[in-house]
């Protein structure tokens, strides 16, 4: 049981790795699964993706989910 994790952009620099494979539990989210791998507090402007879809930081994961972690995106 475990979750595919992504790091893009400043946050791979900042977490030293592109990904990380972590176990899966009951209950875990997507701010909860940042804590564990980085144990920083999840920033409040990281945009979150499960399974290709963008979510919000409290979504429940599931056994076999990826995530994608992404600096806020600026245009211009």
């Amino acid at each position: 049981m475990s979750i595919k994790t992504l790091f893009f952009a400043s946050l791979r620099e900042q977490v030293g790795q592109s990904q990380v494979q972590s176990a899966w539990q009951t209950g875990l989210t997507a701010q909860q699964l940042w804590q564990q791998i980085t144990q920083t507090e999840f920033p409040a402007n990281v945009l979150v993706a499960r399974n290709q879809e963008y979510c919000e930081a409290d979504t429940l994961l599931s056994d076999g989910d990826e995530v994608a972690f992404f600096p806020p995106v600026t245009g211009g």
